[in-house]
């Protein structure tokens, strides 16, 4: 990663002890490691920063990592936290405050954060500051909507305290959340989609939008498998994992929302699209662009259509074999014996 956060990230790791004494205060020093309770500042020993090493990458300086709760990052995020910042201009503004840096004329900030660079900047940090999902609440939640697909994919991780404020004004609140990042055809994170969740239940939290999108969205998605001459797109990111509980071979990508599948890029060497549309007026409008992209492009789109409402829908009131059952004939035949299980295929 580069850009403004990544220099300021490598300028505080060059006298991280110096960071952490001045934000993390009821802590002291051991050996190469500033020792603390939590990222809060809280007394204790539960989490650990690195006070020497290179200025980035693995064991680099001021990486951390707080043993009771999984979290982890950089020192970026320990002032983003610590201080209670949610927005990466006001936390990088907070750090060059800290190095005695002149803060950037304001107008440049505002073009950037325009362009989406800033945003798709703090997207990637958070994605990174996640675990894989696996035995987390964010495994429990997907498996709870009836998805058997695996989840030992690089575009899934779990975080076990997102903020969350439901508008400028309101408090933050903490939440585990599923994080799913979202990535441009070579596979850079553009941005995130974070799924807030309840602690004590596998659903989403209880609040007024418990998932939101950040980052450079347009024309890109969260990417199940790498497609090159056929791929299935949709919207939601459980709905392609329950497609992907049926057809675990074929590459898919969700959009995260009709418009944004409408406008997804296309491979350019994609000769067949399945579009796996939500049975509503939105799902149904995307499809229609994309035929008409496709016509343009030279690409073979074809509409993969639930029963109910979408495929999660259906793999939850109808089970995994119904949905094949219903999927198959959908298919090109070239492609149903590609991408069916062996024993659907022989049916």
């Amino acid at each position: 990663m580069s850009g403004p956060a990544h220099d300021l990230a490598c300028r505080l790791a060059r006298d991280a002890e110096a960071v952490c004494r001045h934000y993390l205060s009821n802590g002291r020093r051991q050996g190469g490691y500033w020792h603390v309770g939590d990222v809060r500042n809280r007394p204790g020993r539960s989490l650990y920063v690195r006070l020497h090493g290179p200025e980035s990458g693995p064991g680099a300086a001021g990486n951390w990592t707080d043993g009771a709760t999984g979290e982890h990052g950089d020192l970026l995020d320990v002032i983003a936290l610590r201080c209670g910042l949610d927005r990466l201009r006001d936390v990088l503004d907070e750090a060059r405050r800290f190095l005695a840096l002149p803060l950037p004329d304001r107008q440049i900030v505002l073009g950037a954060a325009a362009s989406g660079h800033d945003a798709s900047d703090l997207a990637q940090r958070l994605f990174h500051a996640g675990v894989p999902i696996q035995g987390t609440l964010a495994e429990a939640y997907l498996r709870a909507r009836g998805i058997t697909a695996s989840l030992d994919c690089s575009c899934l991780r779990s975080h076990p305290a997102v903020w969350y404020r439901a508008h400028r004004d309101a408090p933050r609140e903490s939440w585990p959340a599923l994080l799913a990042a979202v990535t441009d055809l070579d596979g850079a994170i553009t941005g995130i989609q974070r799924t807030w969740l309840d602690r004590q239940r596998p659903a989403k939290a209880p609040l007024a939008e418990p998932r939101r999108a950040l980052g450079h969205l347009l024309g890109n998605g969260v990417r199940f498998g790498r497609a090159e001459d056929v791929l299935a797109a949709g919207e939601g990111i459980e709905t392609m994992l329950a497609l992907k509980s049926v057809l675990p071979t074929l590459p898919m990508v969700a959009a995260l929302s009709a418009n944004h599948l409408a406008a997804l890029t296309l491979p350019p060497a994609l000769a067949r699209l399945y579009v796996a549309r939500d049975n509503d007026a939105a799902g149904r409008l995307a499809a229609l662009r994309l035929h008409e992209r496709g016509q343009i492009a030279g690409v073979d789109v074809r509409d993969l259509v639930p029963v109910g409402g979408d495929f999660n829908a259906d793999l939850s009131r109808f089970g995994p074999s119904a949905m094949l059952h219903h999927l198959a004939p959908q298919l090109v035949p070239a492609d149903a014996a590609r991408f069916l299980p062996d024993h659907a295929a022989a049916a």
